[in-house]
This record gives structure tokens, sequence and C-alpha cells, in this order.
């Protein structure tokens, strides 16, 4: 963002905890920049009511790496471009649409789709680290290129220390951040999708299948909630949502569960009275699991909830 101090440093802990206010809510990533230009504004606004600097101008880019299918998705709001370090040596700067800075117009942000195979590095960088005074932006992005691919297979932290060696001024002359993600697949065995038919009876099929899957993982302990939980999750979609219904099973560090269905209507969690006949699917729901949370889809939603591991 632009300014330095103890008001910009302030302001950056604020838009910080929105961003992971949205991110709760498993927005895609342009609508949450859009979210984010929103706040910005209004808090560009009361900022001028009390005679206090404004943040307009601030930058981002925000990314989610989906590590089943091995695609990182991005938009960013002026932000400059990411590196990408294939595991082969080679680098990029994928091309994504620029947006505007928070604050500053109030228009639709676009996001892409990048395949990023397992082993990339995701490189994300502050102009502090490409341009000063000696070094303009273009011969910057182009040493940072070259660091990147001189040493390839490094962990994230070495490729750090690595670029900042190779990179960092001897008296900066802004504010410098580097992150660097590297991503990971989830194996093939650690995963499990099947169709359900839109059919009440068919329940009883996704507890059995449940089953046998945790007892090949050796997650038997997990058999009772995670049935209970998808149990009340298909039924869910039956009753209110469409076709295709499909159950997915995920394990990594922690048992993800999803039902995905073809409704774009999100369920609300409420407290049943006594004499209800239902409502108190998601509240059970809630109760069992770690978290849970809806993701909608260019076909409609996929409800999750997330169990640790014994």
């Amino acid at each position: 963002m632009v300014g330095h101090g103890l008001h910009a440093a302030a302001t950056m802990g604020r838009l910080r905890t929105a961003v992971h206010t949205f991110s709760a809510l498993d927005l895609p990533p342009d609508e949450l920049l859009g979210h984010l230009d929103d706040l910005v504004n209004r808090i560009d606004q009361d900022a001028a009511l009390d005679g206090d600097a404004p943040i307009t101008g601030a930058t981002c880019l925000y990314a989610i790496y989906d590590p089943v299918a091995l695609r990182c998705t991005m938009a960013r709001a002026g932000h400059l471009l990411p590196a990408v370090a294939h595991p082969d040596g080679s680098v990029e700067f994928p091309e994504l649409p620029a947006g505007a800075p928070l604050g500053l117009v109030g228009m639709p942000f676009e996001a892409v789709d990048i395949d990023l195979p397992e082993g990339s590095h995701l490189v994300l960088y502050t102009d502090g680290l490409v341009e000063d005074r000696h070094r303009d932006i273009d011969e910057g992005l182009e040493l940072l290129r070259a660091s990147l691919a001189a040493r390839p297979g490094l962990t994230p932290e070495k490729t750090c220390d690595s670029v900042l060696e190779a990179m960092l001024p001897a008296s900066p002359t802004d504010d410098i951040a580097l992150l660097v993600a590297r991503t990971r697949a989830l194996p093939a065995e650690n995963v499990d999708a099947w169709e359900v038919p839109a059919d009440p009876s068919a329940v009883s099929g996704v507890r059995n299948e449940v089953s046998r899957r945790l007892e090949e993982w050796g997650l038997d302990d997990l058999a009772f909630t995670t049935e209970l939980i998808l149990s009340e999750l298909v039924t869910n979609a039956i009753r209110y949502g469409g076709g295709p219904i499909r159950v997915r099973l995920l394990r990594d560090r922690t048992l993800i569960c999803e039902v995905s269905d073809s409704s774009s209507t999100s369920p609300h969690l409420k407290y049943a009275a006594s004499t209800d006949e239902g409502g108190r699917g998601l509240f059970l729901v809630a109760q069992f699991a770690e978290r849970w949370g809806t993701r909608y889809t260019d076909t409609g939603k996929v409800i999750w909830a997330e169990q640790l591991l014994p």
C-alpha cells in the first residue's frame, strides 16, 4: 500500500484482518477483491470525515490453490505479477488482468486459472524488491527471474534467502516483502468421489461407502461422525438442491467431506424448535465438524465439513 510509518502499518493490519474474514466465506478471488475494494472505499470515507489520510492505492493479489486439480485461481488489484518457478528450473510471470488498486474506481476484478504442477514455487513480492532509484522494474524482474532459475528445488525458506541475497540493495529505500509458497499434490489414493442418486434411499449407500473408505484409510474412529455429517449433507442436497449430487472425501492434514449439487442456495444454521420436524441437520454438522462452509461453483455449490484426524 501507499505510505510508511505507524498509520500505514495500522491500516495494513486492518486490511489483513478483513482478508482473513472474507476468506472464511470461501469467496473466489475476484469476488473477495470486490468486497475488499468496497471496504477500502468505506474506510476512506470515514477517514475523510475524521481528517485522517486515505488508504486508496493499496494493492493486493489473492490466490487459491487446489491440490487435487493442481490449479491456482488468482486475481489482482493493481499488484505486480507473480512469478512461478517450475520444478524444471523455468520461470514465468503469468499474465493476469491488472485490476485497479483498491478503493480507486470500483470496477470488477477478473480471476484467472493457472495450472501449477507439484513442486512449483509461487513467488509474490512488493515493488521494493524489483525497483529502486538505481534499477528500473524490467531490470529487476529479469534479475528475479535469473535468481529463481539459478537454484531450482530449494525449500521456500532457502529460495527466499537466495533471492534476497541476490537482489536486496545495500540501503533499501522502500519496504520489501517476499513470499514463496511451494505447491503439493494430494495423492489420488487420498481422494474418493462418487455420484449419488437424488433419492432418499441412496443415503444408506453413502454411509456404507464412507465406512468402507475410512476403514481402508485407518480412520475407523471417525466413521460414526463422518457418516452422520454426510447423511445430513446428502439429505439436504436431495431435498433442497438439484442433481447431479456428488460426494467427495479428502484425506489430508484433516478429513474433509464435500457434497455438491446444482443449487446456488446456501443452507443456514438455525436452532429448531422442539415441535419442528426438521432443521437440525446443519446444527449436528456444526457440532461434530471442526469447521464447515459453502463454496460456490460455476454449476452450483459445495457444502464441506472438516474434521481433525485422530
